[in-house]
């Protein structure tokens, strides 16, 4: 299906949906700080979801489409990503039981808003536990706790040498090891299967 522009406070976003045949969920997903909706873990991710039922809407932020490269901060992507997960439920997604996700960036957007939309489950791909540290500089504060809120069953996929740290496991969160980076670009199979086998325990 054709892009769909949906406006927001901040600006004018755009939606790419891909529709399941008798869909059983809807997945909303979000990108990267520095990429856009075409990496290839979010494409590995609609494909497995598509072959589950799951219809798919890949959600691309104000600043991408205003063709700015520095995201927006953190309350504006959260706003950005309601309005369009609130305008595609209604529209296109038939009020079906909602998964929100997405890759580095897009995962914490994801936690953050999970409990508002009334999401049923989230998928992260790459959660950014934690900036690289800088040289001279002392760590940053790490993440956990935006992955802890999100409240509801959560799948982590992770390179085991993500340069932004691993995440443990927790309560209602499954861990996901995969070889490679933040990427999550070294083996696209494994992800697919991470995801392939945790799906149906989130489906309705």
């Amino acid at each position: 299906m054709e892009p769909i522009e949906i406006e927001t406070p901040h600006g004018p976003a755009r939606a790419h949906p891909h529709l399941a045949d008798e869909a059983r969920a809807a997945l909303v997903m979000c990108h990267g700080a520095g990429v856009g909706v075409g990496s290839p873990d979010l494409e590995t991710a609609t494909t497995v979801a598509l072959e589950a039922g799951v219809s798919v809407v890949l959600m691309e932020q104000p600043y991408l489409v205003a063709g700015r490269k520095s995201p927006a901060p953190p309350a504006q992507l959260d706003v950005a990503f309601t309005t369009v997960v609130e305008h595609v439920g209604k529209h296109r997604l038939k009020e079906l039981p909602l998964i929100v996700g997405g890759r580095s960036m897009g995962a914490r957007v994801a936690c953050r808003t999970a409990g508002e939309l009334g999401a049923i489950a989230v998928l992260c791909l790459a959660f950014p536990v934690r900036p690289p540290q800088r040289k001279g500089k002392p760590p940053k504060p790490d993440r956990l706790d935006e992955l802890d809120a999100a409240g509801v069953p959560t799948l982590v996929v992770q390179g085991e040498s993500d340069q932004f740290g691993v995440p443990p496991e927790g309560p209602n969160r499954t861990l996901a090891l995969v070889a490679g980076n933040h990427s999550l670009k070294a083996d696209l199979d494994a992800v697919a299967e991470a995801i392939r086998s945790w799906l149906p325990s989130v489906l309705p």
